[in-house]
């Protein structure tokens, strides 16, 4: 399994942007495809978006497009979510996860098609 870390968060005012980083160790990172999820207290843990492998194909939940960029630096073994325009309701610890399974390219928005996760980041928009 990969370890994932992430960093980033924290508290800020709806408007602002905010960049989170998830650093990899201890496999080949330009195998694994990568997601960002997020979880709101007293929700389902939903998915934000995620990057292949191949870094050809970025996706992103309806919710977040046009603000958020997903990215990949895979000399630096870190995957990027850029977050602008953000709104009280992107409150929520945010997660990152990886797999190096190939599947459906609609599987990778569930949680099942992830078997390593970080330990999350806190992001707090206030409005």
């Amino acid at each position: 399994q990969v370890q994932l870390v992430e960093s980033g968060g924290g508290l800020v005012q709806a408007g602002d942007s905010l960049r989170l980083a998830c650093a990899a160790s201890g496999v080949t990172f330009s195998r694994y495809t990568m997601g960002w999820f997020r979880q709101a207290p007293g929700k389902e843990r939903e998915s934000v978006a995620y990057i292949l492998w191949s870094g050809s194909s970025t996706n992103y939940a309806d919710s977040v497009k046009g603000r958020f960029t997903i990215s990949r630096d895979n000399a630096k073994n870190t995957v990027y979510l850029q977050m602008n325009s953000l709104k009280p309701e992107d409150t929520a610890v945010y997660y990152c996860a990886a797999d190096a399974r190939r599947m459906s390219t609609r599987d990778y928005w569930a949680v099942y098609a992830y078997d390593s996760w970080g330990q999350g980041t806190q992001v707090t928009v206030s409005s």
